[in-house]
């Protein structure tokens, strides 16, 4: 396997300079071709209190996959939370991990992804037929015991959104919005992805092309994908992680960031009463992640937060009720 994908990965490099190359080529010389219009006033309105399936419904299904967000919209979500990573082909995938994760993945040959090698599985390195290959769900992942086990594949975006679009419509449900990680670094450029540039127009295309951008969340830890939709007026709605470790404080982050966001979406541990005064006097939303507790949903609605991303939205549930 490893002989396979290093002979294969030459290649691939070198195909992603001549695309790279073009790509930016077209940015400078045509940029004005890509930017639409501002959805400044989208046709269906941001939920009131959004419960956001994290990465699906993970506690109950494979994270980030067909099936989990088909549970999510069963049960009820407003919004559909995923991450998204960028495959040797430049196609949108759904992952939460830029490589195979050895707690939870198989090989092709349906044994383990090694833990101890788990990031030499780049899917960066890999095209989306060879990334469908393996097996994400057979195995079950050991922290969520009510997950179901299944043989699934990290499915592209536009499948995801596709097979979301034809539940609402089918099932008489209200369309639903998407809150969409970029999973990017500075360390991770041209490594597991490509640089924020390409990333987020990659992105947007995808999102332009399914017809979505107006019921979209962009969220990041990396500041630079959300600074690259903002500068280029994408029209997406932005949304900045903060994790226990990174934060500075309400007034750093944004310094770092260089907006206000529409969303600021911290560890729940950071939520208190002083953040979410300072932050609603800004104009932003409050959507801690990730809220597993029943009685910690209910302080941090009466707290005043406006959503939760939750790995359970079925216990979710009576939030969308009230």
């Amino acid at each position: 396997m490893h002989r396979t994908l290093n002979h294969r990965r030459a290649g691939v490099r070198a195909r992603r300079a001549r695309r790279r190359g073009r790509f930016l080529a077209a940015l400078v010389f045509g940029a004005a071709l890509f930017l639409p219009a501002m959805h400044s006033n989208p046709a269906v309105p941001w939920p009131k209190f959004d419960v956001e399936g994290h990465r699906g419904a993970r506690g109950l299904m494979p994270e980030n996959t067909l099936p989990a967000f088909r549970r999510a919209l069963e049960l009820g979500v407003t919004t559909l939370e995923m991450d998204v990573v960028i495959s040797a082909d430049s196609q949108v995938v759904v992952s939460h991990d830029p490589w195979f994760s050895g707690t939870f993945c198989s090989l092709p040959s349906g044994e383990p992804v090694p833990l101890e090698k788990e990031r030499s599985y780049r899917l960066y390195d890999l095209t989306y037929d060879e990334i469908a290959r393996f097996d994400c769900g057979s195995r079950g992942h050991p922290r969520f015991p009510d997950q179901q086990k299944m043989k699934v594949a990290k499915p592209l975006l536009r499948d995801v959104i596709a097979a979301a679009e034809a539940y609402t419509r089918t099932h008489d449900r209200p369309p639903v919005w998407y809150n969409i990680e970029t999973k990017s670094s500075p360390e991770g450029d041209g490594v597991y992805h490509p640089p924020p540039d390409v990333f987020t127009r990659l992105l947007y295309e995808a999102l332009d092309e399914a017809g979505i951008t107006d019921r979209v969340i962009l969220q990041s830890f990396d500041v630079r994908t959300l600074q690259y939709a903002r500068a280029h007026d994408l029209g997406l709605r932005t949304a900045l992680l903060i994790g226990q470790e990174e934060d500075a404080g309400l007034t750093a982050n944004l310094e770092r960031l260089g907006f206000t966001p529409d969303v600021y979406s911290p560890d729940y541990h950071l939520v208190d009463a002083a953040l979410l005064e300072a932050a609603h006097a800004r104009g932003m939303r409050v959507i801690p992640w990730t809220v597993n507790d029943v009685e910690l949903m209910r302080r941090l609605k009466a707290l005043g937060v406006e959503g939760i991303i939750t790995d359970y939205p079925d216990r979710a549930r009576f939030l969308l009720d009230e």
